[in-house]
């Protein structure tokens, strides 16, 4: 079983999320467990505060090291999780990085507000720094939010389709095909042959050939690193001329 432990001071913002959907069911199988701790209960300051005015002035409030640092180490024991920071001036979030936490047993993210962390936290605690996008959010919840659930649907066992991960956009490499279900026709608009045919060799050289058309379209620099094959590159070719 995965271990997720959050360190917030909205401890509520996590409770829709973690009581809702595939995150819940992850839960109910027994595959992951969350644990979401408010760390302003570390605080030693008689007020419970976390934040101070930043050394050299300045704008904002900066997290201080005491509470986040004993309420990682009331959690991490002798084991050695991943904790991870969420932060705008982090790693760039990718599906890879979701696999590779996938695997992992234990992990802790620290959601911070204000102006930003004391640096000892960054530098002593932290092993992962993880932004979601180059924009600026009010705390790093809602990034905790996205990478968690974008780690547990990968946990074996936790989707029902053991291939859906496979072969989400991303996982490849690549962006995802299109899917149609039924009607075959709906309003005149008709799903392609090749998807009719029944013929299942016909229908995965439709899918590879529309994940390539559409990465080429919306993503091409995924396939400036793209190890192609000859025939691949072909298609990637006559692709290209098409449009």
């Amino acid at each position: 079983m995965m271990k997720i432990d959050v360190l917030s001071l909205f401890p509520a913002m996590f409770e829709g999320v973690f009581g809702e959907s595939i995150l819940k069911k992850a839960a109910e199988k027994e595959a992951v467990n969350y644990q979401v701790v408010n760390f302003r209960e570390f605080s030693d300051n008689k007020h419970k505060q976390v934040d101070d005015y930043p050394y050299g002035g300045g704008a904002g409030m900066v997290l201080k090291p005491q509470p986040v640092f004993d309420a990682v180490d009331s959690l991490k024991g002798d084991a050695k999780p991943r904790v991870i920071l969420m932060c705008p001036q982090g790693e760039r979030y990718t599906q890879a990085k979701a696999e590779e936490l996938a695997k992992e047993e234990h992990l802790i993210f620290i959601c911070g507000h204000y102006e930003g962390y004391d640096e000892r936290i960054r530098e002593h605690v932290v092993t992962d720094e993880i932004s979601i996008g180059d924009y600026v959010l009010t705390g790093g919840e809602l990034g905790a939010m996205v990478v968690i659930d974008s780690v547990v649907r990968l946990i074996p066992g936790v989707l029902g389709n053991e291939d859906s991960p496979v072969l989400d956009s991303f996982s490849s490499g690549l962006l995802e095909h299109p899917h149609y279900t039924r009607p075959s026709d709906f309003r005149g608009m008709e799903v392609p042959q090749p998807l009719l045919s029944g013929n299942h060799k016909l229908i995965e050289e439709w899918r590879e050939k529309e994940s390539f058309r559409r990465t080429l379209e919306r993503r091409p620099d995924l396939l400036e690193n793209y190890p192609l094959t000859e025939k691949q590159a072909a298609l990637v070719e006559e692709l290209k001329k098409s449009k």
